[in-house]
């Protein structure tokens, strides 16, 4: 969050503050692989983890980033008691309050200094395009959406956040696609509990855009040629997709082209150059770019991953069927 006017803007290194004895960060630009600490990129499609703070301990600081990240962060308190933001715009969070901070808004939260501890749950995520809808919450402050959760409900939410966690961290070879697929449940759980949420209707006619489009991804489609085959002017089809699905169409197909890459490489052999061509991506050098841009890793980095977490689950079936045969 930007400082205001007069204020002292903070260094980049951890600080404590001596009048409340917690400490501060803001992003450094080194290597991390713990999501918990300074520098983790989050450079992924979906990170979920668990932060428990106490008082003094190595956790807490709070987290400072002024221009926010580049996907969004859900986040559920499940003991003691967080603060976000400061000064007149500062709230804290109980047990049972879910908050779902937007991209690119600014990131200030860390214990509040009269609880001795706050534990969180939270995942970071890029949504797909079609969640757009279920990311408008009715409650925001500063772009942090809020739902506070009746008692009778913590207990599933809280699973949900961890099943979605643990599932990311498993070995499965879908364990990404799984997990996604449990936080779309989340996010719908959310919506559905809002009281003050009323799901847009979306327009048949940018239903049938979407799946012509899905049906020729392998093609450079123009927006004139899907707009005259929902018999809408190419503005008012690109006004009428942003709107309904939050990004441009353009964006959209990309996301699915992406996608539908993501599951080629894991579940066939084909030459990457071949899989580039059959989501629409004739230069395999530009193909690698954008799979790069959006996934984190290149396809040959997702494939080799992907085959390393196959072979290390035959292994731990074969090595489960020897025993049980010697046994």
């Amino acid at each position: 969050m930007k400082p205001s006017r007069g204020r002292e803007r903070r260094p980049r290194v951890i600080t404590q503050r001596r009048s409340e004895d917690i400490m501060y960060h803001r992003e450094l630009p080194a290597e991390q692989q713990n999501p918990l600490l300074p520098g983790y990129a989050f450079n992924a499609w979906l990170v979920a983890g668990l932060t428990p703070i106490t008082a003094d301990g190595p956790l807490d600081f709070f987290i400072d980033r002024p221009h926010g990240m580049k996907g969004y962060i859900l986040n559920l308190t499940i003991k003691g008691k967080g603060r976000v933001f400061d000064g007149e715009k500062a709230f804290d969070c109980e047990p049972g309050e879910m908050l779902l901070f937007q991209p690119k808004t600014a990131h200030y939260y860390g214990r509040a200094p009269d609880s001795p501890q706050w534990f969180h749950r939270w995942v970071y995520f890029r949504p797909r395009a079609y969640w757009h809808d279920w990311l408008r919450w009715q409650d925001e402050q500063e772009g942090v959406g809020r739902l506070r959760l009746p008692e009778s409900l913590r207990g599933e939410f809280d699973r949900l956040f961890a099943t979605i966690e643990q599932t990311h961290n498993s070995s499965r070879r879908f364990a990404e696609e799984l997990a996604m697929n449990l936080l779309e449940r989340l996010l719908l759980r959310a919506v559905e509990e809002d009281p003050r949420n009323h799901q847009q209707i979306r327009d048949p006619r940018i239903i049938e855009a979407c799946q012509y489009v899905n049906n020729h991804l392998a093609s450079e489609v123009k927006i004139e040629e899907v707009a005259r085959h929902v018999c809408l002017s190419p503005s008012r089809l690109a006004h009428l997709f942003r709107e309904q699905m939050g990004v441009n169409l353009l964006r959209w197909r990309e996301d699915q082209r992406v996608i539908r890459a993501k599951l080629l490489l894991q579940t066939t052999q084909e030459p990457i150059a071949s899989i580039g061509r059959e989501v629409g991506y004739d230069d395999q050098l530009y193909f690698s770019r954008v799979f790069r841009k959006r996934v984190g890793v290149s396809p040959s980095d997702f494939r080799r991953r992907n085959q390393d977490v196959h072979d290390n689950l035959a292994s731990q079936h074969a090595w489960t069927v020897a025993r049980s045969t010697v046994s």
